[in-house]
C-alpha cells in the first residue's frame, strides 16, 4: 500500500539488491495490551499469540512478526511467570506485580513494533495510525506525562564507509532544521534519551574532508557517542558490521545488530488529526536525499562548518534557516 504523502529516497535497494525496508516503533497508551494487540491483528489479518501477561506477538505477515508489548522490562518478565495463587511467595509477587502495574500504567507506554517493511508499504502504517487514532490511542502531547516516541529504522542501502559518512554528515548538517520541524514534546527534551550529538563531534564530522575508513568511523562515533541516547542511533548499525570494536566499549545488551540506521527523534502524537508516518518520514528523506546528492553534501559540510567556527555567526543566525532557504529542496 503506498501513500501520496510519503516521499522516497534516492536508495531504494539494500546492498543485497533487494528493496529497502524499514521498520516502525510507535508509542502510545490509552489502550489495553489485548485492545491494542486485537486491533492491529484484525487491520493486518493477522494472529494473536500470548507471550505474558504484558506481551504478545502478532504472527502472519511475510515481513515477520510484530510485536505489543508495555515497555516496562521489570514488568514484561514478571508477566512471563506462571504463579500459583495458593502459594505465599507466589502472592507476593502477585501484589508488587500489580503496585508495579499500577504505577506504570500512567507513565509507560505500549509499545507497537513492525517487523522491517519494504519501503512500498510504508503506506500500510500510515493507514494504521489513522485506525488506532479511530481506537482512541493516546500519544505524546495528550499528557504532559507522555514522553512518548515514534522511531524508525531504515536500512542501509550500501555497507561503503563514504555511504555511512554521507548519512551521518547530512543528519548533522540538517539537525538543526529537523529538531525545530518535529517540534519535540518539553517531556522528551528534559530525558537523555534524545541528546544532541557533542559539538566537537559534529565539527569533525562535518568538516569536507572526514572521510574515514570504516574502523576509524566507528572508533570516533564511540569515542564521543558510547550510548544509544541520540536522535540518531548507530550503535546497532556499528554493531552488525563490527561486534567485537562495539563490544570493547559498551556491554550494553539493549544494543541489538541489526543493518539499519536508529532514527529516535520524532514525537508519536498519534491521537492528533492528520498526524502520521509521513510527518518525520519525509524529513528523514531529505537526508537520505542529501547524503546521495555528493556535491550538495559537500556544500552543506563546508557552509555549515564556517557557521560553526564564528561564533558570531551562531549568535546572529539561525541554521535551521538557513538549511529551509537555502539547501531544502522541494
Amino acid at each position: 500500500m503506498s501513500s501520496p504523502k510519503l516521499k522516497m529516497p534516492v536508495w531504494q535497494t539494500n546492498p543485497e539488491g533487494g528493496v529497502r525496508r524499514v521498520g516502525v516503533e510507535l508509542e502510545m497508551n490509552g489502550l489495553s495490551v489485548d485492545r491494542l494487540a486485537e486491533i492491529v491483528a484484525g487491520f493486518l489479518k493477522l494472529s494473536t499469540r500470548f507471550v505474558g501477561r504484558y506481551e504478545r506477538v502478532l504472527i502472519g505477515d511475510p515481513a515477520g512478526d510484530w510485536k505489543v508489548e508495555l515497555d516496562f522490562m521489570l514488568l514484561k518478565e514478571m508477566g512471563r511467570e506462571y504463579r500459583q495463587s495458593q502459594e505465599l511467595l507466589d502472592d507476593l509477587k502477585d501484589s508488587v506485580e500489580d503496585i508495579l502495574k499500577w504505577l506504570a500504567e500512567p507513565l509507560v507506554p505500549l509499545e507497537l513494533v513492525s517487523p522491517p517493511l519494504p519501503l512500498n508499504r510504508l503506506g500500510e502504517i500510515e493507514a494504521l495510525i489513522k485506525h488506532l487514532r479511530e481506537h482512541g490511542a493516546k500519544g505524546t502531547s495528550d499528557q504532559p506525562t507522555n514522553a512518548f516516541g515514534m522511531q524508525f529504522n531504515p536500512e542501509i542501502p550500501d555497507n561503503d564507509p563514504e555511504v555511512l559518512t554521507a548519512y551521518l554528515k547530512a543528519f548533522l548538517c540538517l539537525y538543526d532544521w529537523i529538531f525545530k520541524r518535529a517540534n519535540i514534546d518539553l517531556t522528551r527534551r528534559i530525558t537523555s534519551y534524545i541528546d544532541p550529538f557533542p559539538g566537537d563531534y559534529v565539527r569533525r564530522v562535518v568538516h569536507p574532508d572526514y572521510q574515514p575508513d570504516l574502523a576509524t568511523l566507528i572508533d570516533d562515533y564511540l569515542d564521543y557517542n558510547p550510548t544509544r541516547n541520540r536522535a540518531l542511533d548507530l550503535l546497532p548499525l556499528f554493531l552488525y558490521l563490527d561486534e567485537a570494536r562495539v563490544r570493547r566499549v559498551t556491554d550494553d545488551p539493549l544494543i541489538k545488530p541489526r543493518p539499519a540506521f536508529h532514527y529516535r527523534l520524532p514525537n508519536s502524537n498519534i491521537h492528533v488529526s492528520g498526524w502520521g508516518l509521513h510527518e518525520s518520514w519525509n524529513d528523514w528523506v531529505e537526508v537520505e536525499n542529501l547524503a546521495a546528492d555528493r556535491y550538495r553534501l559537500h556544500a552543506v559540510c563546508a557552509a555549515y562548518s564556517q557557521h560553526l567556527k564564528n561564533p558570531f555567526r551562531r549568535w546572529r543566525g539561525r541554521w535551521d534557516r538557513v538549511i529551509e532557504t537555502q539547501w531544502i529542496r522541494r
